[in-house]
């Protein structure tokens, strides 16, 4: 007679104690063998498998067994075939719709059919039932681990790419995977520009060498997903809610922010084959629609496209547009070697009399940061103890965790007084005065040139032959300091003729002003991801020869 063996298992525990999938094929086939069966196929439901894998392999199963006219089904114990009455009452009809049919499971030494005494269909219904009450009461457990899990900080499933799993069973974490974090970086870094599509991403990373754990190419649907993933700054949703993790992120907030604007439309990507400079970038003034551009013998030529009935018709040349803007790069920061020198030091001087003035305010949140995880332990014993609710221990975890939250914030916070600032402003100003020296380069593609124009401009409009610019955050507070720097070289050049320098830097009215503005602007908000931009400018900044 033929059959089919079934086997399954449902947890590593399981094959580890001898319960593998191997293990049981192989009992099943000596059985096979002793009772005269030719063994058809083998059905394996391996640990980690879902609900729903399950269920579809299960009606394989009995699909096959009706198609291929086979009577006889093997499996180690009831357990492995079925734990909800749904499955069971299958098997009852498969078995009554036609004698000859059986299961036969080998352990518990019962074998069931059409015609089997009343006294083993109870065993069988019992055992089912059993069953049913250990899938129901693991998922209790696997629940309550996940809950707990997930108030301790980590991710209660698998690592997701880019991570990797570390520690012992039961105590295991998430950490990065040194291989693969630093192309998830480079993905979100890469996207966060607007200049490149999923798709395109999906083969770039891929031959930049991003490859699944399978050693296989990342799909377009993950690289979406890992796009929209907050696990990659430090927090990780699960079951619709976000919490905070304390998994070591791959890529600031402010990068993840910057890509979700892209993918939610909230700012326009500006991917396209054969993009000209300004595509995108430059608005009509009289209706506020973006400038059409099209190429005509070899240059690209804009206009307006009449939205909203414009009646602007006038067609500007890319080279034209170029020409106006060169002139606005230097009313930023000009390229007088002496006015960088002066901003250059007094931006150094900035950020020396900042780190003074502000650094007991490190040493009361690394005081509050020690108090709220001793709160947090604290809390936790007890509750393991059963001294507090669980209700109490989540309302107090709530405010502990952000007093913690609040003490980080203060202690990672890159502001102003972070020398990382001082050296992000001062390539500003370096950029700046080496924007079109970098527009001209010859090593300068066309996404050079889109990703130049980003940071210094926000927005482009033209009207007629008047081009009106806004400036990025950061080229604001240049453009705003600019005039009142250029009055003191003249007082500085005299001076440092002179070699009366002293403490100019620190007692000169114009740049104590510019010492303290500099300070309390918002340079997070200018900058965005200090190590994107710092390594995006330094890449601009080596298209030309220093």
């Amino acid at each position: 007679m033929k059959t089919i063996l079934f086997c399954r298992v449902s947890s590593k525990e399981q094959e580890d104690t001898g319960y593998s999938l191997d293990a049981q094929e192989k009992l099943l086939k000596e059985y096979s063998r002793s009772k005269g069966f030719i063994t058809e196929k083998v059905f394996r439901i391996s640990e980690g498998a879902t609900e729903k894998q399950i269920r579809k392999l299960f009606q394989e199963m009995l699909k096959y067994l009706n198609q291929n006219k086979i009577e006889i089904i093997c499996c180690e114990k009831i357990d492995r075939l079925t734990r909800n009455p749904r499955d069971a009452l299958q098997i009852d009809d498969w078995l009554k719709e036609k004698d000859g049919r059986a299961v036969h499971f080998i352990k518990e030494s019962l074998i069931i059919h059409r015609n089997t005494p009343a006294h083993e269909k109870f065993m069988w219904d019992i055992k089912v039932a059993v069953a049913r009450f250990y899938s129901n009461n693991l998922s209790e457990e696997v629940k309550k681990g996940q809950k707990e899990k997930i108030a301790q900080g980590w991710l209660p499933t698998h690592s997701k790419l880019g991570y990797q799993t570390s520690g012992e069973e039961g105590h295991k974490i998430h950490i990065i995977d040194s291989q693969r974090a630093p192309y998830i970086k480079r993905l979100f870094e890469l996207y966060a520009t607007g200049n490149y599509s999923s798709s395109v991403l999906t083969d770039l990373m891929y031959a930049e060498g991003l490859r699944s754990r399978k050693g296989k190419k990342v799909s377009r649907s993950q690289i979406c997903y890992i796009l929209s993933d907050p696990l990659y700054y430090g927090c990780f949703r699960w079951k619709g809610d976000t919490y905070s993790g304390k998994h070591q992120p791959i890529i600031s907030k402010e990068l993840f922010n910057s890509v979700q604007d892209i993918l939610h439309g909230r700012k326009n990507p500006q991917f396209k084959k054969h993009t000209p400079v300004f595509k995108a970038k430059v608005k009509c003034e009289g209706c506020g629609g973006l400038i059409t551009w099209e190429i005509h013998k070899g240059h690209w030529y804009g206009h307006c496209s009449g939205y909203r009935s414009c009646t602007h018709r006038t067609w500007y040349r890319q080279e034209s547009i170029e020409g106006k803007l060169f002139k606005l790069f230097n009313n930023v920061v000009p390229k007088d070697e002496e006015v960088l020198h002066v901003l250059d030091k007094a931006l150094e001087a900035s950020c020396k009399k900042g780190i003074t003035q502000d650094s007991h305010v490190a040493t009361e949140a690394q005081s509050a940061l020690a108090v709220a995880e001793k709160r947090l332990e604290a809390i936790y014993e007890d509750k393991i103890d059963k001294k507090i609710s669980v209700e109490f221990y989540e309302q107090k975890f709530q405010t502990y965790t952000k007093d913690k939250e609040n003490a980080l914030k203060i202690l990672n916070h890159d502001d102003s007084k972070n020398p990382i600032y001082y050296q992000a402003a001062a390539k500003t100003c370096e950029l700046g005065a080496s924007a079109q020296r970098i527009y001209e380069s010859p090593k300068a593609t066309t996404e050079d040139k889109r990703l130049l124009l980003s940071k210094i401009f926000s927005n482009l409009s033209i009207n007629a032959e008047e081009i009106r610019v806004k400036y990025t955050f950061s080229f604001q507070f240049l453009a705003k300091w600019m005039p009142s720097i250029k009055e003191i070289i003249e007082p500085w050049k005299m001076l440092e003729n002179k070699g009366q320098m002293g403490d100019f830097y620190f007692s000169c009215p114009t740049l104590l002003a510019f010492q303290d503005s500099f300070r309390t602007y918002d340079w997070e908000k200018a900058l965005g991801d200090i190590d994107v931009f710092m390594k995006e400018t330094e890449y601009l900044l080596s298209l030309i020869d220093k």
